[in-house]
């Protein structure tokens, strides 16, 4: 037998020729056999990985999750509540009138929640009647152009899907809008009138509040009238005077580990110093100013071009989007607050709802120093609401201040009239109120209880992302005034954007922001046209749709005619973007640029009057070229009269009466070939 070595040579094995050997070899044999065996049995035993064997554990009831429980029926059960105040909310108000509301409650022997659509079930609304005495009341604003707010959008889209009988379901609505946009109260009207199509009962009419009026008195007017109305329903009889019951308890923090205190942060402790995607608005990103200049050259106001540096952050926009950023009050008026209060502002401090079984468990993320929430987390700025009058009267120790906040509260005629002359109209915020009435010396912990969240202010894009995948831009004017106090008020955001100067640390030139996604969108096709109608800082949106149809231009797409028109007062003074428009005009990437100066002749010109001017143009344009109109800018006047100029162009060259050509251009709009970016 020849067998071949490791080395590759041959080994001869001789066979054994004498019995002694043999015998002797196959011992040999039989103890390696042996050997081999014990050896396999052994690892078979003892060392060959077993499947393991699942052993039968006894049943563990699951541990109650962290996360909120999607029945407000359960909810309302467990903690003995029959009202339930839903709100839709964007900037914070109608969540502030939902609160108002599920306190009042107590007033009639109920006991009301407040409640985020978007952390409930709605489909348990039919579920309601299984409560005694129920109720369900909707505090609805309408965003946009007649859309629901971002935390009501999955309410509204059950509500258009569902088929369920709600027949046992009672309601109201309160409706938040302004009547300066096209679709005044849309979100209310809709609610309002889907709930009873559906079978619920509604037990009092729907309230409409106009923020372009005053939607506070709007607010007032239709709650003393709601809750009588309940009470009828219902059978039952107020209990008392409207009392004040404090919602949070204070908890200062003598002995606290810093790194466990927020420092302006909107969500998670930290987030500012550890960044990670995705940003939204409960975790935005912190944009360093790249670039800060002043766009006119002349004048008293201050217009801004600012570019925000969102590299690496995966955040992404395109061209109409808006950018919202979250902005900080003015040191100085935080101080001044404090010295009128004799209060440390350093102070380490927590409040904790003494509802336990709420979600809101803090007004605003605790602990945190009074400071921190006064700069950043509390609307100092605004006038205050009656409701906020009203619980500081009690610490008014002059009587007649505090008669003076006690009336201003009331919903008497006179009393309605005084918050608006002394309130509303004379911009009183809460420094004002302090400074003018100096008995007021309320505690600051319940001050900031009762102060609504400052918000973060939304601006149209001026870029695209094609372009500048890296940056956004911002276009935007400081706001600032004289009261009629005499008082110099400025705008929290724009002024503190103003002083947002570019510098190589970037610590003092971050904008903790989010981009919100808009409807304001480029036609699908680059060969559509487009008319575009920006006066003023409406520019903005533009510069990123202008960009953009240059970008598609360069790529070999034909594009279709790019027809502006901006108004400003001077062209000497604030015409926006000049240089860069007349370029993209020169290169033939802006079609037309119709540019109309209010206050450079006897006769003011605006934007509206151009459009007559080339109504011919326009016409065509929107006849023949199916183009999209697009308006950005004021709401209360400039966008009407806008609105007005296409009626009769499309009167006059449609052969139509007023009341077809209003239906063709609604009809354009119901298209989205007519859209709106405005405010008022």
């Amino acid at each position: 037998l020849v067998v071949m070595g490791d080395a590759g040579m041959k080994q001869t094995v001789s066979t054994p020729e004498n019995p002694a050997e043999q015998g002797s070899f196959f011992s040999m044999t039989d103890i390696f056999l042996i050997s081999l065996i014990t050896g396999l049995l052994t690892y078979w035993f003892f060392f060959r990985k077993k499947k393991e064997e699942i052993p039968e554990l006894p049943k563990i009831s699951p541990v109650a999750s962290p996360v909120r429980d999607s029945s407000f029926i359960e909810k309302m059960k467990k903690t003995g509540r029959n009202i339930v105040v839903f709100y839709g909310s964007q900037t914070g108000t109608a969540e502030e009138f939902a609160n108002r509301l599920s306190k009042d409650a107590h007033r009639y022997g109920l006991r009301g929640m407040a409640a985020d659509p978007e952390e409930y079930d709605l489909s348990d609304l039919s579920r309601l009647s299984e409560i005694d005495k129920s109720l369900a009341v909707f505090c609805m604003a309408t965003y946009g152009e007649g859309d629901p707010t971002d935390n009501a959008q999955d309410f509204y889209d059950w509500l258009q899907e569902t088929d369920a009988d709600l027949s046992g379901l009672r309601f109201a609505v309160f409706g938040l809008g302004n009547k300066t946009y096209e679709h005044f109260n849309a979100m209310g009207q809709y609610v309002d009138k889907r709930l009873e199509e559906l079978g619920a009962q509604r037990i009092f009419e729907l309230g409409q509040g106009d923020d372009d009026g005053n939607l506070e008195e709007d607010f007032i007017t239709w709650r003393e009238q709601f809750w009588p109305a309940v009470c009828e329903h219902f059978g039952v009889e107020a209990t008392g005077e409207e009392s004040s019951i404090r919602q949070y308890e204070l908890v200062v923090h003598t002995d606290v580990n810093m790194n466990k205190v927020y420092t302006g942060e909107m969500g998670r402790l930290k987030s500012y110093e550890t960044q990670k995607p995705p940003f939204d608005a409960k975790n935005p990103f912190l944009a360093a100013v790249t670039v800060n200049r002043k766009l006119n050259e002349g004048g008293e106001r201050h217009l801004m071009h600012l570019e925000l540096d969102i590299s690496n952050s995966k955040i992404r926009y395109e061209s109409g989007d808006h950018v919202a950023v979250y902005p900080a009050n003015d040191s100085s008026l935080v101080n001044q607050i404090g010295e009128i209060l004799h209060a440390d502002l350093d102070t380490i401090m927590s409040l904790n709802n003494l509802d336990e079984e709420s979600n809101k468990k803090h007004p605003f993320p605790c602990p945190t120093s009074y400071r921190t929430a006064l700069t950043y987390y509390l609307d100092i700025t605004n006038p205050p609401r009656t409701n906020v009058l009203y619980e500081l009267a009690q610490y008014a120790s002059d009587p007649g201040e505090q008669e003076h906040l006690r009336k201003m509260a009331s919903s008497a005629a006179e009393g309605k009239a005084l918050y608006l002359s002394w309130v509303v109209e004379a911009r009183r915020n809460i420094l004002a109120i302090l400074q003018d009435l100096p008995s007021l010396q309320p505690p600051i912990d319940h001050l900031c209880e009762l102060l609504p969240r400052l918000q973060a202010r939304y601006y149209s894009i001026a870029s695209s992302s094609k372009v500048h995948p890296n940056a956004i831009h911002i276009c935007a004017v400081t706001v600032e005034y004289e009261t009629k106090t005499g008082r110099l008020n400025k705008g929290v955001a724009t002024n503190w954007l103003k002083n947002k100067v570019p510098d190589e640390s970037r610590s003092k030139s971050l904008v903790p922001m989010y981009v919100r996604k808009s409807q304001f969108r480029l036609p699908f096709k680059p060969s559509t046209p487009v008319i575009m109608i920006g006066p003023g800082t409406g520019i903005a949106p533009f510069m990123g749709f202008i960009q953009e149809r240059a970008w598609l231009k360069q790529q070999g797409k034909d594009v279709g005619e790019t027809v502006l028109y901006y108004g400003c007062r001077h062209a000497n003074e604030d015409y926006l973007y000049r240089e860069e428009l007349a370029r993209f005009h020169q290169d033939g990437l802006l079609t037309q640029l119709n540019v109309a100066f209010s206050r450079d002749q006897a006769e003011k010109v605006y934007v509206q009057h151009l459009l007559r001017k080339n109504k011919e143009n326009v016409w065509k344009l929107l006849n023949e070229g199916n183009a999209h109109i697009y308006v950005c800018g004021d709401a209360r006047n400039m966008a009407r009269d806008v609105q007005n100029a296409f009626y009769e162009i499309v009167a006059e060259f449609g052969n139509m009466s007023q009341p077809q050509a209003v239906d063709y251009v609604k009809k354009l709009m119901t298209k989205g070939r007519y859209s709106l970016d405005v405010w008022s």
